[in-house]
């Protein structure tokens, strides 16, 4: 009986601190179809935002006269630093990171100025396993560009409030 009582009370806690299912967001309606100009549309954060922005609900568009907005990505990089080295002066650790810079217009004009989003992680490198070490890279580079997806989309979605 107690825990019957208490599954509403925590309900009620989880919906009063704000919390929300990734993935769920609630965009305004300026962004009900979106064209996406981004300079290369087979690079891995535009497939994840076309992934993302679908998920949240959002029409995309082929032709920026059809949409409601644009979401303009005006710059995106990605590549690796070495973060430290072996006492042979061999590197030891690298740090991958994805930076992109966006901006969404609408009819009215820019409904949201330029943004810059980041993301990084460090992984360790050894010589004897380049290929696996190479994949790895690619599968963090994949990561970090669906986390910037996620990333503009939910801050999409602040524009509604």
């Amino acid at each position: 009986m107690r825990r019957l009582l208490l599954l509403p009370f925590a309900c009620l806690a989880l919906a009063a601190c704000g919390f929300q299912l990734q993935g769920v967001n609630d965009l305004p309606p300026e962004l009900e179809s979106v064209f996406l100009a981004v300079p290369d549309p087979n690079s891995d954060l535009a497939v994840q935002l076309r992934r993302s922005l679908a998920g949240a609900g959002v029409t995309l568009v082929q032709d920026a006269a059809a949409g409601t907005a644009t979401l303009r990505l005006t710059d995106e990089r990605y590549g690796r630093r070495v973060k430290s080295v072996s006492a042979q002066n061999r590197p030891t650790e690298f740090e991958v990171f994805y930076e992109a810079e966006y901006l969404v217009e609408g009819p009215a004009g820019v409904l949201l100025p330029a943004q810059r989003v980041s993301r990084s992680r460090i992984f360790p490198y050894s010589e004897r396993d380049i290929l696996g070490k190479q994949q790895e890279e690619q599968l963090l580079r994949e990561a970090l560009a669906r986390e910037i997806a996620a990333l503009i989309t939910r801050q999409l979605a602040g524009l509604g409030s």
